[in-house]
């Protein structure tokens, strides 16, 4: 049974036991990301997820990590562009400690001078690792160019120059204005005792203040304008690395059921369309998948491709063939079951993990301000039916109104493919 209790500085707790386990997952959800940030300090969430690692008013970063290591060494954090998460797993004996190091390092964080430089330099060195990777980097550019200067659109790691200029001050400041109760989720899955964990969340968080400085909550983001555009980077590598873009709907649309249906039919897996067509039946392509970027404000359905230069018109071309045919042309109820099976399966085994309960649970009341129970999601993809997916395939999937962006060698065949999109 799934609890949410509100402590009396604003924090949402969200408890689901899982007595069979021996261990238990723990996490601090802020609701603030790259899309509340500016192009004056874009990147600044980033560099906080990497900073509260480095020392805190009572403990250097070597023993935050010798602590860190004693209860299992599973506590990490990630930034996205609506929420940073610190979140760790250990026995269910050691969950006290792990509430106290995450509660020390979210409130009392130093951010010395010499660490925070050192990190910066680390910071850069990943902006580059990301630079390095075409498959990031296709996907990122793309996202920067169909929003162009909507928030949404930033990069999450930030741009070099504006990282490396960062100060104690911005940083303090920032926290001092999202980092607040109000904005804060804490979910556990797990083996763990309520009242246990309710008394230990008290001690080391209820310190933290309801309120930002300047800011109540996080204000919801205006809807950005999708921009069709083509983008490109040359790089010094074999393959071409091709993603699509198409304006969908935002998280919170209850049409993100028939977009999770569409997804796993066109490019979820190994047996969906794209898949099976393009590299299976004609040896096109060796990776062609398709994923969803669904946040508060606006949504968008990606088709990523990676494909010799030489066959790239070809797949592009059997891409565009693909969806009109999705479109055109309802899909058989057998394979419509076959898909809600294949996502109940997933989903039901995904939620034998505590990591993933904890994370899903979050997620779901940050975005939706409450639990939404499994059962729900798998009950309303049962009710997905198979006009209603070409119609979200014949209103949202169209190639002459996606995006297109290019990372790699684009010269021949590769640059052609730009003429097929703009005709």
């Amino acid at each position: 049974m799934i609890k949410t209790v509100t402590l009396q500085n604003g924090i949402r707790l969200v408890m689901e036991p899982m007595p069979n386990l021996r261990t238990v997952s723990f996490g601090v959800w802020v609701k603030v990301g790259s899309a509340n940030e500016t192009e004056e300090n874009n990147g600044i969430s980033h560099v906080i997820e990497h900073c509260l690692f480095k020392g805190t008013k009572t403990r250097s970063a070597k023993q935050l990590a010798d602590e860190i290591s004693s209860i299992g060494d599973q506590l990490n954090a990630f930034t996205g562009k609506e929420c940073t998460a610190f979140y760790g797993v250990t026995l269910t004996e050691y969950l006290p400690k792990l509430i106290e190091l995450l509660g020390d390092m979210l409130q009392n964080s130093t951010f010395e001078e010499e660490p925070l430089k050192k990190e910066l330099g680390v910071i850069l060195e990943e902006i580059d690792m990301y630079d390095d990777s075409p498959e990031d980097l296709v996907h990122e550019l793309l996202q920067k160019g169909v929003w162009e200067d909507h928030p949404l659109g930033y990069i999450i790691s930030g741009e070099k120059s504006v990282v490396s200029a960062m100060t104690k001050e911005q940083i303090l400041a920032y926290m001092k204005q999202y980092y607040c109760g109000s904005n804060m989720v804490v979910s556990i899955a797990g083996n763990f005792e309520e009242e246990s964990v309710i008394s230990c969340l008290k001690e080391h968080f209820l310190s933290i203040p309801e309120f930002g400085e300047g800011t109540a909550t996080v204000q919801p983001l205006e809807p950005p304008a999708f921009h069709r555009c083509t983008c490109e980077r040359k790089k010094d590598v074999e393959q071409l690395y091709m993603n699509l873009a198409f304006e969908t709907i935002p998280e919170t649309d209850d049409l993100r059921h028939v977009q999770i249906m569409v997804n796993a039919l066109l490019g979820g897996s190994n047996n969906s369309r794209l898949f099976q067509t393009i590299r299976e039946e004609l040896g096109l392509a060796y990776s062609v998948y398709s994923y969803s970027s669904l946040y508060r404000a606006a949504g968008l359905f990606h088709i990523d491709v990676i494909v010799n230069p030489s066959n790239a018109v070809t797949v592009y071309e059997k891409l565009k063939e693909i969806l009109r045919e999705f479109s055109e042309n309802p899909i058989d109820e057998t394979e419509r079951r076959a898909l809600y099976t294949q996502l109940r399966t997933e989903m039901i085994m995904g939620s034998e993990s505590a990591r993933n309960r904890m994370e899903q649970n979050a997620k779901s009341l940050l975005m939706h301000g409450r639990v939404v129970p499994l059962e729900e999601t798998i009950e309303k993809l049962s009710e997905v039916t198979t006009e209603e997916m070409q119609a979200f395939a014949a209103k949202y999937l169209n190639m002459d109104r996606c995006s297109l962006c290019l990372v790699g060698e684009i010269s021949g065949e590769a640059k052609d493919v730009k003429k097929h999109w703009k005709s």
